[in-house]
């Protein structure tokens, strides 16, 4: 059976039954339940990310837009097509010309020439010269688009003069260039430039300074030949040509004269600048002055003193006219011109009093417009009220815009007004300007945060708009045909009413609406339009230019790129907002007000790279930002914190109703802010300061760190805060001093502190405080887990670093001869004399040396000798002290890191086991990290007995040799030595119940320890111990008691009261200096032990080596028993 082929015409002709509709609707269904949840996964991941992404907008950042702008290809040809070819050649020109008088304004070389050629073909149209064929009849038509954008183009212009005359800068450094080129003139050779080359560049900066920099680039416009034989079109003495230049000037300045300074108001004072443009080379041209009209240009200064052009640059219409129509200016009354100079002050004192009551007003009108925004927008269209609500949407669009534009012009006036004439701005008045640029920020806001919803209904709008259009044009066409009678201007008028209907009957781009705009100008003759058809069709139109552009309008009333050049004002706002924490929210409206500069700079020529402006006003913000509420912001909690905490010692008034409440929690409900690159999250950075500061506080005192964790949680509970713990190596009240600060400067230290022995502490000796401090094993033990064990070997050698100098003193005063002459003699009295002493040094021999050295002199403090070489060694004594309390702190610190550890004998290689297992490389590293760290701390654990045998042997050498003979006598000055410290101890110890308690102290065994080291490196136990000083101590002072209670009980028969009061205290004096004198034995005794008192020099020579003989045998018998293992292996 053959298989029929389908012929391929049947495509075209094949039977539609509906299934691809069908399935189309199913696609598109189905694609729309994706997007859905796809937009709400999008938001989802918005919420998680709350704390980066903020209410704060950025248009440059939107990834998808949506550009309202209508836009079609086709040409201005294309559009304008009708029956009538002269009428189509007509719209053409000037439509065309229009088009390019919108473009000239990014070129502004070729404006010269288009200001002419819009002359010339106006001057053709209206011609008075009965020579020359009419084109079209023109007695009833006025192309008043065409003069709107004549002026346009002047008001371009006018520009550029005012910004080159108002640029100061510029000025200067172009009379600095002339300068530099007039010594480059005068010795080219230096320069390395040609004298030929000289003279025609001058000639091009002569030229460029006429054309630009002289502020006549208005003037020479207006002032160009205009009539031209060649072209053969009059102008200068085209009399009807002149009349409808003026009926035109004057129909734009009625239209912008009654609605000026109205509510209504939205491009008017433009206009207004056209209209004086216009007037200008209207003079210029026909050299002819309406003395009425130019007082009516003049009397709108009353109400509009001042119109601000672009940016900064604002323009004074009167000064203007008068300048440029110096005739008329003569025809003036000099009073009048005078009141009107002078009503700008007036104007701008009322403007500065009005400005408090327009926020207020201006605040209602735009909230109130928002929520219509909200209400109409939110609600779904009904398709029996469709007209109703898209005419509702229309008007509260066009309201917003009216209210930017208001809004706008008072802020950009003022402020520009302000600065032009030099007048110093209120605070009060620059509070207001900023909140009325924040409406005008939360105006664009609402557009853009409803784009969406906008953007749908922008396109019906302008539907139900050019349907609105094509009505009345239907209407009025009908009434053009109904009229039976012909004429080329009736056949024009219907022509240019078709060219309106097709214009009108597609999308409504710019090129078709200035079609319909200039069509309309040729329709409107021979009462086309009723007068109540008329207006009502101008607004519809009016309205379709503002919805067709909605977005574009918007964005230009709400630029808000002047701020720039009104900086000055954000710190005064900074410091309101902080003044009014309430409404904080706002401060998002007034950033992305100061992004609207950043456009503008990206074009910025007289830099290397726009970047670098960028930079330096990205740092001129934040500075400003940081200085006026950040830092304020931040100190302030700290503050309030401080003071919450502290609350107990009643610092300050803290009741809110006598000093106020200020919640600054507001701010830290803040969305992000975002500011060029970056988000400002204000929660964040006061987070960050507070840990911070706490930590760099706590780290400074340790012993605040329980304050510092209240201050935490305070933060928290009351603000929100999420702050992070210290997590400082030591969190305990008992920190004292560092060990750091101690070994830095321990020379200050050892004389500041007194050491106890049997507690291992250290006091201080006096302070400015009421209390003293203390220094004890737990503290020595922080502070070396703060800085980690490293730090014990460090502050051996600055101990011993200090030592070396102390034994030069002390070295010093051994060697004096008053001292070593009476050792030397003491020496060799109790050797002659010590069988009959019964080998004890006397106690009277010790007195009468202490006596005899104060005879030598004394320090202005009352301190002998002996004094101060007691105070030497007791330093010396806490040098050693300090030295084994790092040690015992070192033990401490370490037992305590190493507690974990079941057996330190037995320590386990972590790297071998984790090898074993092949673990990763990350796991190995850990592991011989774990085991360095044990290893550390065991060794650590172990070596801190060394210290005191270190410092021995360091020194010991030195003081044994022959050289050091001297050093020998020293075991003879301790028991003067005892004496002095023992009378010096009962004085200080006796002032501890006294009121005045400088020098008192209960402690102080540094001495014992000094002692006990020095006989030590002197090999001296063996001849102090000769001495038996402390045998004859006790034995003296018994002596003495025992004939004091002899004498006590002879006096008890006599009852002598005041000699028995006197025995009494006898006894009790010698009672307190025996127990000093054995508590300076037991003392010096237990120091003797850290140096093994025990063994002399000699002996420990000996058993060093005898251990180390003993070594070597165990060496010796490990060799010999691995040799016969070896030799077994070989010798069956």
């Amino acid at each position: 059976m053959a298989v029929e082929t389908i012929a391929p015409d049947w495509e075209f002709d094949r039977f539609d039954d509906g299934s691809q509709k069908i399935h189309t609707e199913v696609q598109l269904k189905n694609y729309s339940k994706f997007l859905e949840e796809y937009t709400s996964q999008l938001r989802g991941i918005e919420e998680a990310l709350d704390d980066s992404i903020g209410d704060v907008w950025d248009f440059t950042l939107d990834p998808i837009a949506l550009k309202l702008l209508p836009y079609e290809q086709s040409s201005l040809l294309e559009l304008i097509k009708t029956d009538n070819k002269v009428l189509n050649k007509v719209i053409t020109v000037y439509a065309a010309l229009c088009s390019e008088v919108k473009k000239l304004k990014y070129e502004i070389y070729l404006v010269s020439s288009v200001v002419v050629n819009i002359v010339h073909q106006l001057a053709a149209l209206y011609n008075s010269n009965k020579g020359t064929a009419t084109i079209i009849e023109s007695s009833g038509v006025h192309f008043q688009t065409v003069y709107e954008h004549l002026g346009e183009l002047l008001v371009v212009l006018l520009t550029l003069d005012e910004i080159m005359g108002n640029h100061g800068t510029l000025k200067d450094h172009w009379k600095m260039y002339k300068r530099l080129l007039k010594s480059v003139h005068h010795n080219p050779g230096k320069f390395s430039i040609p004298e030929e080359k000289l003279k025609p560049f001058e000639k091009l900066l002569l030229k460029l300074e006429g054309q630009m920099l002289d502020g006549m680039i208005l003037q020479a416009c207006v002032e160009q030949r205009f009539d031209d034989p060649g072209e053969g079109v009059a102008v200068a003495k085209n009399g009807a040509f002149a009349e409808e230049f003026s009926f035109n000037i004057r129909t734009i300045f009625t239209n912008v004269e009654s609605k000026i300074g109205e509510p209504s108001e939205i491009d008017q004072r433009d206009k207004y600048a056209c209209v004086c443009g216009l007037f200008v080379l209207h003079f210029h041209i026909f050299r002819s002055v309406d003395k009425r009209f130019y007082k009516a240009l003049l009397d709108i200064c009353k109400k509009v003193p001042a119109v601000t052009l672009t940016a900064n640059i604002i323009w004074f219409p009167d000064a203007f006219l008068l300048a440029k129509v110096p005739a008329a200016a003569k025809l003036m009354d000099k009073k009048s011109l005078q009141s009107i100079r002078a009503h700008r002050d007036t104007y701008l004192q009322q403007r500065a009093q009005a400005l408090t009551k327009d926020v207020q007003s201006y605040y209602v009108f735009v909230t109130s417009w928002m929520m219509k925004m909200e209400s109409i927008l939110s609600t779904e269209n009904k398709s029996d009220k469709l007209a109703e609500d898209l005419n509702s949407r229309c008007n509260v669009f066009v309201q917003g815009i009216l209210y930017a534009y208001s809004i706008s012009t008072i802020i950009k006036t003022t402020m520009n007004m302000y600065m032009s004439m030099q007048r110093p701005m209120t605070k009060t008045s620059v509070k207001a300007l900023c909140r009325l640029v924040e409406l005008l920020k939360a105006v664009e806001h609402m557009f853009y945060r409803r784009s969406m919803v906008v953007a749908d209904s922008v396109s019906h709008i302008t539907q139900q708009l050019q349907s609105q259009a094509l009505n009345a044009i239907g209407v009025a066409k009908k009434r053009v045909i109904s009229d039976k009678k012909y004429s080329e201007q009736r056949l024009d008028v219907l022509s240019s009413l078709v060219l309106v209907e097709n214009a009108l009957s597609g999308p409504s781009t710019k090129e078709r609406r200035l079609v319909v705009s200039l069509a309309l100008c040729v329709g409107t003759q021979l009462k086309t339009f009723k007068d109540e058809e008329l207006l009502p069709l101008q607004l519809v139109l009016k309205k379709l230019d503002l919805i067709s552009e909605l977005s574009e309008r918007v964005k230009l009333q709400c630029d808000c790129s002047f701020l720039y050049w009104h900086r000055a004002v954000f710190p005064i706002y900074l410091d309101d907002v902080y003044d009014n924490a309430v409404d904080a929210a706002r401060i998002h409206y007034m950033f992305s007000a100061l992004r609207d500069s950043v456009p503008s700079m990206l074009h910025a020529k007289h830099m290397e790279s726009c970047d670098q402006l960028l930079e330096s006003y990205d740092k001129e913000i934040m500075d400003v930002f940081n200085e006026h509420l950040l830092d304020k912001l931040c100190k302030e909690i700290e503050k309030d914190l401080r003071l919450s905490v502290h609350r107990h010692l009643k610092l300050d008034d803290r009741n809110p109703f006598k000093v106020g409440m200020k919640d600054l929690a507001h701010f830290f409900s803040l969305k992000p802010i975002r500011f060029f690159n970056r988000f400002i999250l204000i929660k964040a950075y006061v987070t960050h300061y507070l840990d911070k500061t706490f930590y760099n506080l706590t780290t400074v005192a340790l012993h605040d760190w329980a304050t510092y964790s209240e201050m935490r949680n305070l933060a928290t509970q009351r603000y929100g805060l999420t702050m992070t713990e210290a997590h400082l190596p030591s969190q305990t009240l008992e920190q004292g001093l560092d060990v750091l600060e101690i070994m830095r400067n321990i020379h200050v230290f050892v004389s500041r502190y007194l050491y106890n022995l049997n507690n291992q502490i250290f006091v201080e000796k006096a302070s400015n405080n009421k209390h003293l401090n203390t220094i004890n094993i737990r503290h020595i033990a922080n502070s070396i887990r703060t800085h980690g064990t490293g730090i014990m070997n460090t502050t051996v050698n600055f101990t011993y670093q200090f030592l070396r100098k102390k034994f030069y003193i002390f070295s010093q005063f051994m060697y004096d001869e008053h001292i070593k002459s009476r050792l030397i003699k003491d020496i060799r009295f109790f050797r002659e004399t010590k069988d009959q002493s019964d080998q004890k040094y006397p106690f009277d021999r010790a007195e009468k040396f202490n006596r005899g050295i104060r005879k030598l002199g004394i320090t202005p403090d009352g301190q002998s000798y002996l004094d101060q070489f007691r105070q030497l060694i007791s330093q010396i004594g806490n040098a050693m002290g300090y030295v084994r309390m790092i040690r015992s702190g070192g033990l401490h610190c370490c037992s305590s890191a190493i507690r974990f550890v079941p057996d330190l004998e037995d320590i386990v290689n972590f790297e071998e086991l984790v090898k074993e297992e092949g673990l990763s490389e990350e796991t190995q590293k850990a592991a011989s990290v774990l085991d360095s760290v044990l290893e550390d701390l065991t060794s650590n654990s172990a070596e801190g007995t060394e210290y005191f045998k270190m410092l021995v042997a360091v020194f010991a050498a030195e003081f044994r040799s022959a050289k050091n003979m001297h050093l020998r006598n020293f075991y003879m000055i301790v028991p003067p030595l005892t004496v002095n410290f023992v009378e010096h101890s009962i004085s200080c110890k006796e002032k501890l119940n006294k009121k005045n308690k400088t020098g008192a102290a209960f402690t102080d065994d540094g001495f014992a320890m000094g002692v006990a080291y020095i006989l030590k490196l002197l090999d001296q136990y063996l001849e102090f111990d000769s001495l038996h000083w402390f045998q004859a101590v006790r034995d003296k002072y018994k002596k003495e008691m025992n004939a004091v209670v002899k004498e006590q009980s002879i006096q008890t028969a006599s009852q002598d009261e005041k000699l028995l009061q006197t025995m009494n205290l006898t006894q009790k004096r010698l009672d307190v200096y025996l127990q000093e004198f054995e508590l300076l034995h037991f003392s010096l005794s237990s120091a003797r032990i850290f140096f093994r008192a025990d063994k002399t020099a000699a002996e420990e020579t000996q058993e060093e080596k005898k251990d180390k003989d003993c070594s070597e045998m165990c060496m010796c018998v490990e060799n010999n028993r691995q040799l016969k293992d070896i030799v077994s292996l070989y010798v069956p």
